[in-house]
């Protein structure tokens, strides 16, 4: 066991307890500070997921007209069961500048983060998936 000794030899008493006074509020801000970050990146990942299963859903016709699901809406929001309240999803069809049809689906939610520090501000989490429409071919 190494003791912890000053130049005169007396042994330096709490000084430990007193580094972990000091730190430990600088510790708590950084530990709340990523769980705001994690929350933030899940919440992100899982509205791209939305977005794409709507897309998904809008550019394939004939996996549409088998799926449960009646809506681009409805198909996204398939995805979303822990995201409260639920996102908006709007989409619209569109054509590229080759003439291919798309669908572009936009999921919207407003993140709510724990703390109200600044540099972590509650935001609109916005993400967009656009996907090419499958074409029907002929049986």
């Amino acid at each position: 066991i190494i003791n912890m000794r000053r130049r005169n030899g007396k042994r330096r008493r709490g000084a430990a307890a007193v580094e972990l006074a000091v730190l430990l509020p600088f510790l708590m801000f950084v530990f709340v500070i990523a769980v705001d970050w994690a929350r933030g990146f899940y919440f992100s990942v899982t509205l791209t997921n939305v977005a794409r299963q709507g897309a998904i859903y809008g550019s394939d016709p004939v996996a549409a007209a088998q799926s449960p699901y009646t809506s681009v809406q409805q198909a996204a929001l398939a995805d979303a069961v822990n995201l409260t309240p639920p996102p908006t999803v709007t989409s619209r069809n569109g054509a590229d500048g080759a003439g291919n049809p798309y669908i572009e689906v936009t999921a919207n939610w407003r993140f709510s983060s724990i703390t109200n520090f600044p540099g972590v501000p509650s935001s609109q989490l916005i993400r967009t998936v656009r996907m090419r429409v499958a074409p029907i071919l002929p049986k």
